[in-house]
């Protein structure tokens, strides 16, 4: 319901025309995530644990703006997700979220965290162990769409061509990779004081 409520928002502000600045004219790309599902479903155990966030498109429901630390719980169905970091206005914060199958069967896992909508979370690529490439697209009506994506890592460095990996899964679909901005990360992280939070 609160995924519906929120595309309808959107749609109504497009229709308004007053369109926000992540909702663009085109339709998502087609990625093949039948095979993408199929070979990731027996391996969703090897995607729980930490993730850093390497790089992001410009995301207006990240709340959290460096130091991004995402841990992932499986339970055998779906992953609890805890997100700790630093905003924009230097404060702490963590945000908790699910990802889980899409429940109207659609052959992608489903993102919600709170006080957002739920989305699509797509694994385009990853080898569990250092790199993982994430997509989410949203078509809405009158010829418009919302996609974000994101760049993962194992530690709070990536090397270059794991990078190139998730670059070229991204310009597959043809999402243009000059939108990624690097996640600041590193030894000014307060990771250990963002477990705790």
């Amino acid at each position: 319901m609160k995924q519906l409520c929120s595309l309808l928002c959107l749609v109504a502000a497009v229709a308004a025309d007053k369109i926000p600045d992540f909702v663009v004219p085109g339709k998502c790309p087609s990625v093949d995530t039948s095979k993408l599902w199929s070979e990731q479903t027996p391996n969703h155990e090897k995607y729980e644990g930490v993730w850093y966030e390497y790089a992001l498109s410009k995301n207006p429901y990240q709340p959290i703006d460096k130091c991004v630390r995402n841990e992932y719980s499986f339970d055998g169905r779906q992953f609890e997700v805890v997100s700790t970091g630093i905003t924009a206005d230097n404060r702490l914060l963590k945000n908790s979220g699910k990802v889980y199958p899409n429940p109207f069967g659609e052959t992608h896992l489903t993102i919600d965290y709170e006080n957002s909508f739920a989305a699509p979370y797509v694994i385009l690529d990853t080898d569990y162990d250092n790199y993982a490439c994430i997509y989410s697209c949203i078509d809405f009506n009158f010829g418009y769409h919302s996609d974000f994506a994101f760049i993962f890592s194992r530690s709070p460095t990536l090397s270059g061509s794991d990078v190139k990996r998730c670059e070229d899964a991204f310009k597959n679909i043809n999402f243009d990779t000059s939108r990624l901005v690097r996640t600041s990360q590193g030894s000014s992280c307060p990771y250990d004081s963002q477990r705790e939070l």
